[in-house]
């Protein structure tokens, strides 16, 4: 066995808040939480680590440290369940461990797709041997939920203020104990943006109390300023802040003895001569070294690639002359630029094993793995799990008014893992005979989609290669017939996403020799998220019973080509 599957399988051993695995014959693939990938792992295996630490779709990350272990948090938007909660012990190797956001509040306006709405850059902190989460929605306000164990359960979220345009809250609690929000403003929503303001909560954090005072104005200098988050060191309030843009933006320090300001303005890292473009909003966090050694600061903070969503980088980070340097500053002005590789960082105690989050699912569990998120508030009739080992999906109608899969609500999702890998799984589909037009299969999602399904039609079975251009906008499928397939015969379906996020389709009945399909699909990023790749089954009609796919497996691998 591979000596990192091994490290990965004993992490999980070890780790209480999270549920054992359930034994299966291909070790790749473990239900739930997974073993570690085979696309990608940033513990290099030699005490340094390779960027992005976590390479998938956890835009905006925040994080705290609780002792010595680090819990992430990143936006989740209109996915459910939502608020993904990561779990290291060394900033390198990070395990998903669950989720705050069970269903997402008000529960009948996300129970349609809602893109880009929904969950925007939430933080996350421990206080007073509990964990916080503000989160954002920009239509609704700002909520918070509470919980003792970052595994969950967390706290029904509560309005700690409504209104529209509030988003990338961030707490403080003073040493006078004082409780102050920091957030910014969505143009979208607000009609201002490139401000930052500073409230006031009461002493349980849980309900501002004023209306803030504007303690920065970026409109000059730092045009669409945002993602504040806020820290106090040495007497100082510091306000870390990206400002240009998400994808060509900079990293921008603000610091004031009070926390009103007015604040002093320093860039504390941009692109550089790195590959590496924005880079955007993040996290600052100390590490325990242990004895006789000194603490060391990090900073996360994403990069957005497109079609492959915001990957998460680690950068080194230290103070000079009370002012944060981030990355590798080789010109000393103050200004770092990002890192592709450096040291693992110092952490007290045991090494930690190699880890990731999970991709692959045999479905031998009575649960979901942690990966997969659905397009809006689920129901309770759209798939069940068993110890037979199979996910069954049953066929549940689009809504009237769903022009393409754009608009269903009943996708199960998970994000891109890394940059080149193949997904495959195996499926047998029985549609209810008195229907048609159900479908079933493999999907690549974005603003525009491609998959592979099965539909009934008046004639049996047919295996079609579908591909939806400029979905977002509404418009409709073309869809090809490939060939036709007996009701309850198994099929395996597979996409390998090669350099670009290029996605070639193909199928085989024995699992052995595939076949492709179609040309290849260029994949494209949703409404603030990279493409997804999920499995589908749907219906057009409504009776009073579905069909239903039952998907055996669904393995991530590395690409064949």
């Amino acid at each position: 066995m591979n000596w990192r599957i091994a490290l990965g399988l004993l992490f999980l051993i070890i780790q209480p808040a999270v549920a054992q695995p359930t034994k299966t014959s291909n070790p790749k693939a473990i239900s739930g939480n997974s073993a570690v990938s085979a696309v990608w792992v940033p513990d290099l295996g030699n005490g340094s680590y390779k960027n992005p630490v976590l390479n998938a779709d956890y835009s905006d990350p925040d994080v705290c440290r609780a002792g010595n272990d680090f819990y992430l948090v990143a936006s989740s938007f209109d996915a459910i369940p939502g608020l993904p909660i990561l779990h290291s012990t060394d900033l390198v190797n990070w395990s998903l461990i669950g989720h705050a956001l069970k269903r997402q509040p008000p529960f009948d306006h996300f129970e349609k797709t809602q893109h880009g709405n929904g969950v925007w850059a939430p933080a996350i902190r421990y206080h007073n041997n509990e964990f916080y989460i503000y989160y954002p929605d920009p239509d609704f306000g700002i909520y918070l939920t509470k919980a003792t164990n970052p595994a969950g359960p967390w706290s029904n979220p509560v309005l700690v203020e409504g209104g529209k345009g509030l988003i990338d809250p961030c707490p403080l609690w003073d040493d006078d104990g004082q409780v102050y929000l920091a957030h910014g403003w969505a143009g979208s929503r607000a009609g201002i943006k490139s401000i930052l303001t500073i409230k006031k909560l009461n002493a349980a954090g849980s309900k501002v109390m004023d209306e803030g005072v504007i303690v920065y104005d970026g409109h000059e200098t730092d045009p669409t300023i945002e993602g504040p988050k806020l820290y106090k060191r040495n007497g100082y309030y510091y306000i870390f802040a990206p400002a240009g843009g998400v994808s060509t933006g900079w990293q921008l320090a603000l610091r004031s003895k009070n926390i009103y300001g007015p604040y002093e303005r320093k860039v504390v890292m941009d692109q550089g001569k790195s590959s590496i473009n924005g880079p955007h909003q993040g996290a600052w966090v100390t590490v325990n070294a242990g004895k006789g050694k000194a603490d060391e600061d990090w900073f996360l903070h994403f990069q957005d690639k497109d079609a492959y969503g915001r990957v998460v980088h680690l950068q080194p980070m230290k103070w000079v002359n009370d002012w944060p340097v981030i990355g590798v500053d080789a010109d000393g002005d103050g200004k770092g630029e990002p890192v592709l590789t450096y040291k693992k960082p110092a952490i007290s105690g045991k090494a930690s094993p190699v880890a990731t989050p999970p991709e692959s699912d045999e479905f031998n569990s009575l649960t979901l793995g942690l990966q997969w998120q659905w397009q809006a508030n689920p129901k309770g009739i759209w798939h069940t799990t068993s110890k037979q080992g199979f996910l069954r999906l049953y066929s549940a109608k689009a809504p009237d008014d769903a022009r393409n899969l754009w608009d269903v609500p009943n996708l199960l999702m998970q994000k891109f893992p890394a940059e080149t890998f193949m997904a495959t799984t195996k499926l047998t589909f029985t549609p209810n005979p008195k229907l048609e037009n159900e479908k079933t299969g493999l999907v690549i999602m974005g603003m525009s989609y491609a998959g592979l399904t099965l539909k009934s039609t008046k004639d049996g079975i047919r295996l079609a290669y579908t591909v939806c251009k400029k979905a977002a906008d509404g418009k409709p499928e073309d869809e090809t017939t490939i060939a036709r397939v007996a009701a309850s015969t198994p099929i395996y379906l597979r996409v390998q996403v090669l350099k670009g996020a290029k996605c070639q389709f193909s199928y085989s009945l024995d699992g052995q020799n595939f076949t492709k399909t179609g040309a290849e699909f260029q994949a494209e990023p949703g409404r603030w998220i990279g493409a997804k790749m999920g499995i589908i089954c749907t219906r057009a009609t409504q009776i009073n019973d579905s069909g239903y796919a039952d998907f055996d497996w669904f393995r991530v691998e590395p690409s064949a080509d």
